[in-house]
């Protein structure tokens, strides 16, 4: 018997102004294409028409008028894109039956658009690609991009030579983003970025409708929204800015996991100023003790680097009775390398290869017995763990709240044959080591 195929949802373009205009109405089409979208050459057989408009001239607005006006009279369902979605306001006035308009380079957002306003039907011949994308992570865990770049000029960091300033995503993209892997079956969203605590400062925060209600580009706003859709929220590369106090709350509340992956780097002032970072050690360790008090649980993951050149060894000690005090759950340390283009390859006093690896191991044997002194402490309590893997001799390996996957610890279950991945199942724990925890499913 024959299979019937849906008709995929014909889209029409309109594409005015400069060839990079055109190179962008290429772009958006090739993504509707691989999306499973016909293309229409004509107004009557579009379901949606888009409108790439030019505004460097008032005659090119003027043409830009127009052509929305025609797209409007000839077939109602009309995107507009380009140039002139920086008057938005102006358009929408004009012509209210407007399904949406985005602006210039904003992708994402007219192929969100198009999604909205006309739906592709269910059917494995015509959705090629997944709403969720092509992953290469575990189906139960996603990472969640919110931004790219770095406004920051670390002297040991090249990201922002090649990868530029910070561009953040608008707030509605990543919350459709994510809406669509946990439909998809995720349970844990990763969100990643160069600085998460600064997103949105490049876009002054503009916020956006989602669901009916305005949501800011900040990341605390965004972290709220995030953990109102039922999955496991952990927030990754957080710098300790004053606003990262606000999303404690949140973790007290449950709406995002109690974990936050600061990368400190160094505590002590010399070092900090070498590398060019915010130098309040002090100030950091009373807000993680106030961190604690809100949310007694929460995870706290760093990385350190040791060896930087111009590090003595007061400043490595200074770190040592940092770290000491500041009882981090999770380490990672890496000794110094020159990077080619980075500021700090030009400072002097370079600390020798064995120096660097002396003070590497002195940190590794502190950190750890911190890990299992907190782990320890774990010994007794239930806790709810998500599933990574099952074996066949009836065990299982997960992670708590507390452990990304790849660079944390784990948990390692027994009498757990009938779980599978990606479920969350509260775990009694039994033991524990320098990094993993041992328990059994309740």
């Amino acid at each position: 018997m024959a299979t019937i195929l849906p008709s995929p949802p014909k889209i029409g373009m309109v594409s005015l102004g400069c060839p990079k205009n055109l190179v962008d109405s290429e772009r958006i089409l090739t993504k509707l294409r691989s999306d499973g979208y016909a293309m229409s050459p004509d107004y009557a057989g579009a379901d949606v028409v888009l409108v790439n408009t030019c505004g460097f001239l008032d005659s090119a607005k003027e043409e830009s008028l127009e052509a929305i006006g025609e797209a409007i009279a000839e077939n109602g369902r009309v995107i507009v894109t380009g140039c002139m979605g920086k008057e938005a306001e102006m358009i929408r006035a004009k012509f209210p039956g407007i399904l949406a308009v985005t602006g210039a380079h904003q992708y994402e957002e007219v192929v969100g658009a198009v999604h909205d306003a006309a739906p592709m039907p269910p059917s494995a011949f015509l959705n090629l690609v997944p709403d969720s994308g092509l992953k290469l992570t575990p189906r139960h865990y996603s990472y969640l991009k919110i931004s790219e770049g770095c406004n920051h000029r670390c002297s040991f960091c090249i990201i922002p030579s090649l990868r530029g300033d910070l561009v953040s995503r608008r707030p509605d993209a990543i919350l459709r983003e994510a809406e669509k892997l946990i439909e998809a079956g995720t349970k844990e969203l990763l969100v990643i970025s160069q600085d998460t605590s600064a997103y949105g400062v490049d876009i002054r925060h503009q916020p956006r409708m989602w669901h009916g209600e305005e949501v800011r580009a900040h990341m605390t706003d965004l972290s709220r929204e995030l953990g109102k859709l039922g999955a496991w929220v952990r927030l990754h590369y957080v710098y300790p800015y004053p606003h990262v106090d606000q999303v404690i709350p949140l973790m007290a509340d449950g709406l995002i996991l109690p974990y936050l992956d600061i990368p400190f780097q160094h505590a002590s002032r010399n070092v900090l100023k070498l590398m060019r970072r915010p130098a309040n050690e002090a100030k950091v360790l009373e807000r993680i003790k106030n961190w604690r008090t809100i949310a007694p649980d929460i995870a706290i993951r760093s990385t350190f680097v040791v060896g930087f050149p111009g590090e003595t060894e007061d400043d490595f000690r200074y770190l040592m009775d940092w770290l000491e005090e500041a009882r981090l759950d999770r380490v990672g340390a890496f000794r110094f390398e020159p990077v080619e283009g980075a500021a700090a390859n030009d400072l002097p006093n370079h600390v020798p290869e064995e120096v660097k690896e002396e003070r590497y191991a002195r940190l590794m044997e502190l950190t750890a017995r911190i890990s299992a002194e907190k782990l320890q402490a774990r010994i007794g309590r239930t806790l709810d763990v998500i599933i990574d893997a099952v074996d066949e001799e009836g065990g299982a390996t997960g992670r708590s709240k507390a452990d990304a996957p790849e660079i944390d610890g784990e948990v390692f279950l027994r009498d757990a044959g009938h779980l599978k991945q990606g479920d969350i199942v509260p775990v009694a724990i039994e033991d524990a080591d320098e990094h993993d925890l041992y328990g059994v499913p309740i």
